[in-house]
């Protein structure tokens, strides 16, 4: 994976924003609340990092090319030295599971407000009613 295949991965997801803060850190949020964010500086010691659960941290953080990610490890995020540092099927689930953990722990009141604000899921299009003449 890239920076452009983990974005569009995370954009895919519902309800997802994209934001840059901290000038060159690209933040994928859900209800404000990050759960990904990706180094847009060439020179960074690592690409992204992303939250996980407290067993998977301390399984990841035991790999090469994975570290506790600086100043949010406490909260069990990790840090990717590089895009090949998990397997690409591995860091979608990851990200995907970043994504659930941050959104289920959002406020009852924002997570309501999210369901209203997406738009309606059409399985199909309605048939047009025929009226009887009589």
């Amino acid at each position: 994976m890239d920076i452009e295949s983990v974005r569009k991965l995370c954009l895919s997801l519902p309800h997802v924003t994209e934001d840059i803060q901290w000038e060159n850190d690209l933040l994928m949020r859900i209800g404000n609340k990050m759960f990904c964010v990706l180094s847009l500086e060439p020179t960074s010691d690592h690409c992204m990092s992303f939250k996980c659960t407290p067993e998977k941290f301390a399984e990841l953080v035991e790999q090469e090319g994975v570290i506790p990610a600086p100043y949010v490890a406490r909260y069990h995020w990790v840090a990717l030295a590089r895009f090949d540092a998990l397997p690409e099927r591995e860091l979608k689930s990851l990200l995907t599971m970043a994504y659930e953990l941050v959104r289920d722990k959002l406020p009852k009141k924002v997570r309501d407000g999210l369901t209203r604000s997406a738009p309606p899921k059409t399985s199909s299009p309605a048939k047009p009613s025929r009226s009887k003449k009589r």
